[in-house]
């Protein structure tokens, strides 16, 4: 499912999420599972990874979650919020799972909502809801 060209381009200039080393797997569109394994690089305190780095996993899972869906029209999106509750630290060798899902979609304005799982220990991490607006793929240079 990750096959459609704008889901391609995305993938290939997304340099901060090759950075974090976060990786994506589209389950059906609106259907997605976003995984990162916490390494040392991610860590704030001795044990515990930065809720930044929680922050952009949340992030990437709910904005891929509404670009599965309106990426068949030539649209990508571009978040207009999201809200975050940090549940339980993700530490140190945790395996994330982010897995987002479509509570409501318009004409142009996307509701996701995201869960991410440290399934190694079968923790929930943490749970987001976002807002995304979807616009033609030329304007953001696709």
């Amino acid at each position: 499912m990750n096959t459609h060209p704008l889901i391609q381009a995305y993938n290939a200039s997304n340099a901060f999420g090759q950075l974090l080393g976060m990786t994506f797997n589209i389950l059906s569109p609106g259907n997605i599972v976003y995984s990162l394994r916490v390494t040392a690089e991610h860590l704030a305190t001795p044990l515990a990874a930065h809720g930044g780095c929680i922050g952009a996993l949340v992030d990437a899972t709910l904005g891929v979650t509404a670009l599965s869906v309106v990426c068949e029209n030539n649209q990508v999106v571009s978040t207009i919020e999201y809200k975050v509750n940090f549940l339980a630290p993700a530490l140190c060798n945790d395996e994330l799972d982010a897995r987002g899902k479509i509570i409501q979609q318009g004409r142009r304005i996307l509701v996701v909502q995201c869960e991410v799982l440290a399934k190694n220990r079968n923790v929930m991490v943490a749970q987001a809801m976002g807002t995304f607006n979807a616009y033609d793929a030329a304007k953001a240079g696709y």
